[in-house]
């Protein structure tokens, strides 16, 4: 990966491999400490007084503080990723950012009791009553500059309580800790994104105030460019200002996309990534999302990676993961084989994913209308299967013998999933496979059916022990809290619906539609 992580990302020239800023690294650190206190945020020393910051962190905040101060910045936003995968995001002058590397940021927890439709899904009296702030930390490595926002930088930031212990339901805290046990068996998870996502017209610039509210209509959108010509060429030059501006924009952040393509339905794009190591996955995926959608709506445009749209001739999109382990002493791929598509060690990781596809589909599909998308077509899986070379497979194993690149592409998970929870839940699976030596069944396609509603998918993880165990109480509960609740709401919006059971609802595009 080029440039993640860098002082401008590519926009100044920066392509440094890694993180970037930590080949930058001088005795600095120093000047991120500088009125701490008096910028009135967090805790002063509250990093260094819990051991949140890794060494190398705490020298890298003191390059990003250099960096921050030569950029010339107006405002740095601090993010924190909620549950969904959303940024949530406060905008901060640079000096005050900079305080926040060693102080912390007072962020808002309430944040974490929201629905999709940005409603209060949780009991205000219960537990965490009043809905206390968590204190944002801010990852030094993830600095950036955002191309298309005026001399403004973004961090992204772990959550913890005042306490310096991590928020239990925060994902990337999640992942980190998966990715740790992983490193603990002698591996570094490999991961390539693939996204469908939608790019639409906006007829309605005008917002009216009755339509401000929480879950609010979707406004009037008019189809982008015609569809139903996969991959092609005339298509996707008609779409190329705009695309031109989104490739430009993730170069920037160095996430430099490896392919771009108009796909089946109108103003379907599908885009993917060269592959990405440990932690960069999840975080790649929550800002590239973020950053098309803001690209587009400064062009009046409308992206959203909403499975299925309810818009006449509009065919679901996913979000195919593509994924490998690396040995960490060799950086061999581990799952390449001289004689075979997949290694040993390939085969028992597929075989977990198998195994627990079932109550893992959630993690992945976490939204009532994603399952929409199952059966619907033939490139789309059906049941828990998996084959080599094969794109109706649940699992597609792609590769070959001596072939150094093979891997595996989970095709079941929608564009709008939360990413830290859906590479967490392949890594549990996948390594619990490897622990326990499963032999991989035969590749047929009469395994069991894929859940057709988030109800039987959400009842499968309440079952299930696995995840429970492997993932803690804590996110498994308070995920499922979310899911029942979003249940809930659904089908009470069904009571007044009308209409086929097949068709979209109305509820479906005020919920997703711009989420």
């Amino acid at each position: 990966m080029q440039g993640a992580g860098t002082r401008g990302l590519g926009v100044q020239g920066a392509g440094v491999q890694g993180a970037g800023v930590q080949g930058q690294r001088g005795a600095r650190h120093g000047a991120a400490k500088r009125g701490a206190g008096r910028h009135g945020v967090g805790q002063p020393g509250f990093t260094a007084r819990h051991g949140l910051l890794t060494e190398d962190q705490r020298a890298l905040a003191g390059d990003v503080a250099e960096l921050i101060r030569g950029d010339d910045l107006r405002t740095v936003r601090l993010a924190v990723i909620d549950q969904h995968g959303i940024p949530r995001a406060r905008s901060l002058s640079p000096e005050t950012a900079i305080a926040a590397m060693t102080a912390g940021l007072d962020f808002s927890g309430a944040i974490y009791g929201l629905d999709t439709g940005n409603n209060l899904f949780m009991d205000a009296s219960g537990e965490g009553a009043g809905f206390p702030d968590v204190v944002a930390v801010p990852d030094p490595a993830t600095y950036r500059i955002l191309p298309w926002a005026d001399r403004t930088g973004w961090i992204l930031c772990d959550a913890y309580s005042a306490s310096g212990r991590p928020v239990p339901v925060d994902g990337r805290g999640l992942l980190r800790r998966k990715l740790g046990q992983l490193a603990d068996s002698g591996y570094e998870f490999v991961t390539g994104l693939e996204f469908e996502f939608y790019i639409l017209k906006n007829e309605e610039i005008t917002l009216k105030p009755e339509n401000s509210g929480p879950a609010p209509r979707p406004p009037r959108v008019s189809v982008f460019e015609r569809g139903y010509q996969y991959l092609s060429e005339a298509r996707l030059d008609s779409m190329s200002q705009t695309l031109d501006a989104i490739v430009s924009v993730l170069i920037g952040l160095g996430f430099p996309p490896r392919s771009v393509e108009a796909e089946w339905g109108p103003g379907q794009v599908e885009i993917s990534f060269a592959p990405m190591t440990g932690i960069m996955g999840g975080d790649a995926a929550a800002l590239i999302r973020s950053a098309i959608k803001q690209v587009c709506q400064r062009l009046d445009l409308v992206a959203t990676f909403m499975c299925r749209p309810g818009l006449p001739n509009f065919l679901p999109s996913g979000w195919h993961l593509h994924q490998s382990l690396a040995e960490r002493r060799s950086g061999h791929n581990a799952f390449a084989d001289p004689n075979a598509p997949l290694s040993r060690a390939g085969r028992q990781y597929v075989a977990g994913l198998l195994d627990h596809a079932l109550p893992a589909l959630p993690f992945a599909v976490p939204t009532v209308n994603g399952y929409r998308r199952f059966g619907l077509e033939a490139f789309t899986p059906d049941r828990v299967s998996w084959a080599v070379e094969n794109r109706s497979a649940l699992v597609r194993v792609q590769g070959a013998p001596n072939d150094t690149s093979s891997h595996v592409e989970l095709r079941s998970g929608e564009p709008a999933a939360n990413p830290y929870l859906y590479l967490a839940s392949c890594i549990s699976a996948g390594l619990d496979g490897m622990r326990r030596g499963l032999e991989l069944p035969a590749p047929d396609g009469n395994g069991p059916r894929l859940p057709r509603s988030l109800a039987e998918s959400v009842r499968n993880l309440e079952e299930d022990r696995f995840f429970r165990t492997d993932l803690g109480d804590s996110i498994v509960d308070h995920f499922l809290l979310m899911k029942q609740a979003e249940i809930k709401r659904y089908e009470k919006s069904l009571e007044s619906a009308s209409g086929s059971p097949d068709e979209v609802t109305d509820w479906e595009m005020r919920e997703y539609f711009l989420a």
